[in-house]
């Protein structure tokens, strides 16, 4: 992305960074740094996935476009008018897609970041907000800040009782299920291997935030042996860590690793728990790491300690989707979620 374009900005500034004097307040973001808030916020742009699938669950009308168009099959799980909103590409990430003359073309009047709070995305977000004067907040994106991360939205929109609204759902469900999953013996939480890649041989290493929500259910992430973000490994080690469960996200791989003679030895194979999760229209695992984790929390519970969790998820599933993707989904499309199509 090019920081550096002190041209588009010095002809853009009088028309478009004069709005957005006003102030109203202003918000400690992750970064801690104090952003002033403008007094009203209409326009947000999604600096990545994370930030759009929360903002779009909060208040779709708020969202500028989606960093990348839903596909047809996605669309299907989002409400009314999701999918007419425009591609404006993405700050964060690899291959960002926009430039800071697109950004100020589109006069979001705040843009909105979620995800990991390091050194690269802190200087990012204090770069683009010097460069283009528009306010950049950054929100802790670790699945048990998802309660404090809405409750932020509301103040940075001045929706605070539609944001404590979503935070309780957050609140309620994931002290409902780490309350059970803190009662059960250590010794019955399974080893677990996360496997992305047509192959999988992609996984999350300790800390990994793709394997967030494993970790936070008590079971042990195999690959936990180093620490950092998503690894190739080799199949060796895979058969070495011998797995209780395998989860994917890739229904090629869930359909294929049942009769292949190389990981027929892994214990998960050989008992039938190698778990599909579900991925429409966000995954529930990750891809990406954002809200749609909450519903995924269940399914992973589920996955993991079947007697501890006899709950139907079809309800379950029904009612998150009306409260956050703004659509009641149908008997038959609650199946095909449920099934990992993708």
């Amino acid at each position: 992305m090019t920081l550096d374009r002190r041209t588009v900005l010095t002809g853009l500034s009088a028309t478009l960074l004069a709005p957005r004097l006003a102030r109203a307040a202003t918000l400690t973001d992750a970064t801690g740094r104090a952003i002033a808030i403008p007094d009203r916020v209409e326009r947000v742009f999604a600096a990545g996935p994370p930030a759009s699938i929360l903002l779009y669950s909060f208040a779709p009308e708020l969202l500028l476009g989606w960093t990348r168009n839903p596909e047809p099959a996605q669309c299907a799980f989002l409400g009314a008018g999701a999918c007419d909103k425009a591609e404006v590409g993405r700050l964060t990430g690899r291959g960002n897609t926009t430039n800071l003359e697109v950004l100020l073309k589109l006069k979001p009047d705040l843009i909105l970041d979620v995800g990991t709070v390091n050194d690269t995305y802190v200087s990012l977000a204090k770069r683009v907000q010097d460069e283009t004067g528009i306010p950049y907040v950054l929100l802790d994106g670790r699945f048990d800040a998802v309660a404090q991360v809405y409750r932020q939205l509301g103040e940075l929109t001045q929706r605070q009782a539609q944001a404590e609204d979503f935070a309780r759902y957050a609140d309620t469900t994931i002290k409902t299920i780490k309350s059970r999953v803190d009662k059960i013996p250590e010794a019955q939480k399974p080893g677990v291997y996360y496997a992305r890649g047509p192959r999988g041989l992609e996984t999350g290493l300790a800390g990994s935030i793709n394997v967030e929500t494993i970790e936070y259910l008590g079971a042990r992430n195999v690959a936990a042996e180093r620490r950092g973000g998503m690894a190739t490994v080799s199949m060796e080690q895979v058969l070495a860590w011998n797995p209780d469960v395998i989860i994917t996200i890739e229904p090629a791989f869930a359909a294929s690793v049942r009769s292949d003679p190389v990981w027929a030895p892994i214990k998960a194979v050989q008992t039938g728990r190698v778990q599909l999760s579900p991925r429409l229209p966000f995954g529930w695992v990750d891809f990406p790491p954002s809200v749609n984790r909450l519903i995924g929390l269940w399914w992973l519970a589920k996955a993991l300690y079947p007697e501890q969790f006899p709950e139907d998820l079809r309800p379950l599933t029904r009612d998150f989707y009306r409260r956050f993707y703004h659509m009641t989904p149908t008997d038959a499309q609650i199946d095909t979620v449920l099934s990992g199509a993708a």
